[in-house]
């Protein structure tokens, strides 16, 4: 956070400021024909989210989600009842598109079905993708990470107090190394962290325009021991 945006904050009162949580979905089918959908664990996984945020007392006042359909579960499952607005910029990035490109169609196999090899080589597409790499992919870094920028602009537009968004990991890393002002690089390391259904919080003042990071990929639901079993990252 620059120190102009921290002068506004404390000039700003304490009833300016507002709570972004971001929870990444829960665990999507991976290796399945279609993976825009959640598991059996990715819907016990939202539950539990859900149910952790209401003991807590946090009952957000705004629902927001993309357009995926893994995102659009996870907030059905996490049971709050009131219609979410969706906005796009808070969908994934095309990782399916992107390895296409890098492998001319043609991804071996152990990258689409083991998970340290797809990972590792994920890792290696992105950064050759922010680098200006990848000609001929459905959406370059720079429209990725400006959409996302929208899609935070809008989230913040708002006189709610407790704003919930449902999203991914890679778009959760993208907002929290913009706003630590980290590299595009860091933007995957964070990325490759994000838990399935991890909340990530953000402070931010519609009034002042200040938008910093509270809390990084927390998973309070998790933390007994008889639900560690719910622990995923993909």
């Amino acid at each position: 956070m620059s120190a102009a945006a921290w002068g506004r904050l404390a000039s700003s009162k304490c009833s300016d400021l507002a709570e972004l949580l971001i929870i990444r979905h829960g665990q999507a089918s991976f290796g399945s024909d279609n993976y825009d959908q959640l598991s059996d664990l990715g819907h016990r996984q939202s539950r539990a989210a859900g149910a952790a945020l209401r003991a807590a007392g946090w009952v957000p006042d705004r629902l927001m989600t993309g357009t995926l359909t893994r995102q659009i579960e996870t907030l059905s499952s996490m049971g709050f009842d009131a219609a979410p607005e969706q906005h796009a910029g808070f969908n994934e990035y095309d990782f399916h598109n992107l390895l296409d490109v890098r492998f001319g169609g043609d991804v071996p196999d152990p990258v689409k079905a083991d998970r340290k090899i797809h990972f590792r080589t994920l890792r290696e597409t992105i950064l050759e993708w922010q680098g200006g790499g990848l000609a001929g992919a459905r959406e370059s870094w720079a429209d990725f990470s400006g959409r996302v920028a929208d899609a935070i602009r809008v989230a913040c537009d708002t006189d709610a107090k407790r704003v919930l968004v449902i999203s991914s990991g890679g778009t959760i890393g993208q907002i929290t190394a913009s706003a630590l002002g980290a590299p595009p690089a860091q933007m995957m390391e964070l990325n490759l962290q994000v838990k399935n259904t991890s909340m990530t919080k953000f402070i931010f003042s519609k009034r002042t325009g200040a938008f910093f990071l509270h809390e990084f990929n927390a998973t309070p639901h998790m933390m007994a021991e008889q639900d560690a079993k719910l622990m995923s990252y993909s």
